[in-house]
C-alpha cells in the first residue's frame, strides 16, 4: 500500500532576520485530497507555499512533495507541481492559445499532443472562443482562468494555488471554483490552496489548517471546526458605552452578557462583542432587554451561522478580517 504523501513537513520554520514568518509548522496533505491554508494578510500562507513550490529556501524543518525531499529534490518536485500565484503571468501579446503553447514548450511537450492538451484546457476553463484572441483584451475573470490553465499542461499530480480568485467578482470567482472541484474531484489532482475567504475554504476544502502569525492553531474539517463553536453567533454593536462612565457599579458589557440565560461564550471585538449559543434568535429579546436595563445602546444586531472566520476568532480573540455588519442588520438603536 502506497503511504506517500502528496505534501509532508515537519517543523517548519522561515526567518527573515529578526522576523520568524513560518514557526514550526506541521502538517499533511493526503494524495487527491484538496487542503486549505486560511488565513489573514500576513499570517505566513505565501511564506508557506513558496517553500513548498522551491521558489525560497526554508530556514530549518523537513519537507517532502511527492515523496521528493525539497532540500535534495528540488527539480524532481518542479516536474511534478503546477504554481498559480496571486498575480496573473500571462502574457497580453499573445493569444490564450499561444500562451498555452508556450508552457507546453517550456514543459517539453511538443506535435499533436501538446496540441490536444491546449485543446482539452481551452475547454476545461471555457475560453475555446477566444483562444485565438490577444489576452490583453481579456477580462480579468478571463485572464485569471487562462492562468490556471497554464499551471495544468503537463498534467500536475500537486497543484498550487495562492489567494486565485483574490480580485475576482462574484461570477468569476464561482467558475474558478467549479474548475477547481472538477480537476480535484475527476482528475484527482492533489490541491493546496491559500485564501483568506472564509467561503471559498468552506465550499472547496476537504481539511483546512488555520495559519495565524506563522503558527497553525487549528486543524481539521471545515464542519468538524464549526461544530466544535457549537450554536449560532450573535455579533452585537455598541453604541455610547454605559450611560454614567463614573459609576464604577455598572456592568461592563461582556458581564451583562454573560448573565443572559443560554449564552454559552463571549468574545470581545472592535465596536462590541461577538455572542455564541443554541437558539440564538430566540435571545435576541433577553440580551436586548438586558443592555437597556444597564444603559447601553445596541446599535446593530446581526444573528448568523458559525463561520470559519469565528473558529479564527475563537482560536486567536480576532477576526480573519473587519467585516461590515450590514446586510440582514438592523442599524440604529435598538430598543426592547
Amino acid at each position: 500500500m502506497n503511504t506517500v504523501k502528496a505534501i509532508e513537513t515537519r517543523d517548519l520554520v522561515k526567518r527573515y532576520e529578526d522576523v520568524e514568518a513560518v514557526k514550526g509548522t506541521t502538517f499533511n496533505v493526503e494524495e487527491g485530497e484538496f487542503f486549505g491554508f486560511l488565513g489573514p494578510n500576513g499570517a505566513g500562507k505565501s511564506t508557506t507555499i513558496k517553500i513548498l513550490t522551491t521558489l525560497l529556501r526554508k530556514t530549518s524543518g523537513s519537507v517532502t512533495v511527492a515523496g521528493y525531499d525539497i532540500d535534495t529534490d528540488a527539480r524532481a518536485i518542479r516536474k511534478v507541481i503546477g504554481v498559480q500565484s496571486q498575480e496573473t503571468t500571462v502574457d497580453g501579446d499573445l493569444t490564450g492559445r499561444e500562451n498555452l503553447t508556450l508552457q507546453g514548450h517550456l514543459q517539453r511537450l511538443h506535435g499533436d499532443a501538446l496540441k490536444k492538451r491546449v485543446d482539452e484546457l481551452l475547454d476545461l476553463v471555457e475560453l475555446s472562443s477566444v483562444a485565438d484572441k490577444t489576452v490583453a483584451h481579456y477580462s480579468g475573470g478571463m485572464k485569471k482562468r487562462l492562468d490556471l490553465a497554464t499551471t495544468l499542461v503537463h498534467k500536475p499530480q500537486v497543484l498550487f494555488l495562492d489567494e486565485p480568485t483574490t480580485g475576482l467578482d462574484p461570477q468569476s470567482r464561482v467558475a474558478i471554483w467549479e474548475y477547481l472541484e472538477t480537476l480535484n474531484k475527476e482528475e484527482g489532482v492533489t490541491v493546496f490552496l491559500t485564501t483568506q475567504q472564509m467561503e471559498e475554504a468552506d465550499r472547496l476544502c476537504h481539511r483546512i489548517s488555520i495559519i495565524d502569525r506563522g503558527e497553525i492553531v487549528a486543524s481539521g474539517q471545515p464542519a468538524e471546526l464549526k461544530r466544535q463553536i457549537g450554536g449560532d453567533t450573535i455579533t452585537l454593536s455598541l453604541g455610547n458605552g454605559v450611560s454614567d462612565e463614573d459609576d464604577t457599579s455598572k456592568k461592563s458589557p461582556k458581564q451583562i452578557i454573560s448573565d443572559v440565560q443560554g449564552v454559552t461564550r463571549a468574545i470581545e471585538i472592535e465596536a462590541g462583542l461577538a455572542v455564541y449559543a443554541k437558539n440564538a434568535s430566540a435571545l435576541v429579546p433577553d440580551i436586548v432587554r438586558a443592555f437597556d436595563e444597564n444603559g447601553i445602546h445596541l446599535t446593530s444586531i446581526k444573528v448568523a451561522s458559525v463561520s470559519l472566520d469565528d473558529v479564527f476568532l475563537q482560536h486567536t480573540g480576532r477576526r480573519i478580517r473587519s467585516e461590515e455588519l450590514t446586510k440582514g442588520t438592523y442599524k440604529g438603536p435598538v430598543h426592547m
